[in-house]
């Protein structure tokens, strides 16, 4: 280690209300660059910190701000599959051009640079033309749900890819049947900012108001967002401007430098598509850390993830639990997707997510038997409802961190799911750690964070936590949620069984 890395900084950051401030800071501290790469950056998100509210109400005020003191920034944004998810499409280019407006209302217009861009690898000509009347049907389902909120101008004008789908007839748009229409199979998945090359915000949180909440979750069920993110400095902070500006040339096949604490994941175009239905999978840094600390751990292993659906993963956590017997593992899932729990237009997508993670839910069980724990977040009221969007009569808390800890000697926060997208084919970015203290704080931030009141001792020491957490979860379902001790009961596989589908064909990376 050297000596910039054993005096670096190390803070995590729990739920939006820590996190969103503490973006806005360091964008006031900025001297001269910021370099970030986000999935969703939306400039009209509310403005929370007093010293950025001195400067206006939203981030777009703050960008123009950073921009007249004389820094320069950098935004990589995601595009999305305009076949698949027309509707993030067009929020992606709303909010390039609020970003781009942001930036003609400064001084120095100049000074800004936001690249909204889809991974250049697209399913080959084969199944694209096996999915072409999919396509096309998903594209016109896609189109009424938009029409009934966004202008057929307002459309075209904003969205960039729109036209090459459609066709306008009597004023309205419809699909073209020809050619078949390209799909995306991977997406920019990272959450990431960069300041004057020395400090590093990373995580899973993206930018928008819909994933702001606190540590209380005491919004509504659709409304609630548990995330994690870090600021680190040191070495770390060069290694990921550095990725962030040379990824482009990674996803079209061509050598970069490959750093030594950043993780990534990352897949390029191929050259020979034809028949694929997936990219060339580069880097899977994320997914070789999870491997090598899984190796070692002899006592806890923790995860807080969105998903849990990579077989690869569940298999060598199995085969770590009959190597070492006395090892538990805790494991924090969300009762439900996102759009199960709060949609009721979710289809085979999901549906096959739900099969993945049953199975690898069923490999833990069959390997780890009573050293397993899985628990999913709820809120501390009562509401009852014939769907998944609540969960032992209390609304869920939609969890979206993806946190690792392993023992005390590895911690792992990153925008990585435990899924094989994630692992394997999405552009991904993450930070590790072997540093004790820095270990110990995420650990015990991410556990009083869920056990609330009810942490003590026994439910951090590895030799007693599984049991602790266990029990808690246990008499929290025979309580009323008024009355329960922190917000974890225990996950349910029952339901998801229920709404699983396999989809024989489909890539597991593609859930």
């Amino acid at each position: 280690m050297n000596a910039e890395d054993a005096h670096r900084e190390f803070d995590v950051l729990v739920t939006a209300s820590e996190a969103y401030p503490r973006l806005e800071t360091e964008f006031l501290k900025a001297k001269q660059e910021i370099v970030a790469g986000f999935r969703i950056f939306d400039p009209e998100t509310t403005l929370y910190s007093d010293e950025a509210r001195d400067v206006g109400e939203i981030w777009a005020d703050l960008i123009t701000h950073t921009l007249n003191r004389g820094v320069r920034i950098k935004i990589f944004t995601t595009d999305f599959d305009p076949v698949v998810r027309m509707d993030m499409h067009y929020y992606a280019w709303q909010c390039h051009h609020g970003l781009i407006a942001a930036g003609e209302a400064s001084d120095q217009p100049e000074n800004l640079s936001v690249d909204t861009g889809l991974h250049p690898a697209r399913l080959g000509l084969l199944p694209r033309t096996v999915l072409w009347m999919r396509s096309v049907k998903e594209i016109r389902n896609q189109l009424h749900q938009l029409a009934k909120r966004v202008r057929v101008e307002d459309l075209l004008e904003t969205a960039p890819q729109i036209k090459r789908l459609t066709r306008r007839v009597a004023g309205q748009l419809k699909p073209r049947l020809f050619p078949p229409p390209a799909l995306v199979p991977v997406s920019h998945h990272q959450k990431l900012a960069v300041f004057d090359e020395t400090r590093l915000y990373i995580g899973g949180l993206d930018l928008n108001d819909r994933r702001f909440d606190t540590p209380e979750h005491q919004r509504d069920g659709p409304e609630t967002w548990h995330d994690i993110q870090v600021l680190v400095t040191g070495q770390i902070a060069r290694e990921a401007r550095n990725h962030l500006l040379t990824m482009d040339q990674a996803f079209h096949g061509h050598k970069v430098t490959r750093p030594e604490k950043l993780l990534r994941t990352l897949s390029a175009k191929r050259k020979f598509q034809l028949p694929y239905m997936s990219p060339k999978p580069v880097f899977s840094e994320i997914a070789d850390a999870h491997r090598t600390a899984i190796g070692k751990s002899k006592q806890l292993i923790y995860f807080e993830t969105q998903f849990f659906r990579d077989e690869a993963l569940a298999q060598c956590l199995a085969a770590r639990a009959r190597e070492i017997p006395d090892l538990d593992l805790i494991m924090m899932l969300p009762a439900a997707p996102e759009d199960i729990a709060f949609t009721d237009t979710w289809g085979p997508d999901a549906a096959f997510g739900e099969h993945l993670q049953t199975k690898c839910v069923s490999i833990l069980q069959e390997a780890f038997a009573e050293r397993l724990f899985i628990g999913s977040p709820v809120q501390k009221r009562t509401k009852v409802t014939k769907g998944r969007d609540t969960h032992f009569d209390a609304p869920i808390i939609y969890l979206h961190a993806k946190v690792s800890v392993f023992d005390d000697h590895t911690g792992i926060v990153s925008s990585a799911n435990l899924n094989g997208r994630s692992m394997s084919w999405d552009t991904e970015a993450g930070v590790a750690t072997q540093t004790g203290a820095e270990v110990a704080q995420l650990k015990r931030r991410c556990f009083k964070h869920w056990l609330q009141d009810g942490f003590r001792q026994e439910f951090y020491n590895p030799r007693t936590a599984l049991q602790a957490w266990s029990t808690l979860a246990a008499t929290n379902t025979r309580c009323v949620p008024e009355e329960r001790q922190g917000l974890v009961v225990p996950y349910n596989v029952q339901a998801a069984k229920e709404d699983a589908q396999f989809l024989p064909g489909v890539p597991p990376e593609m859930a």
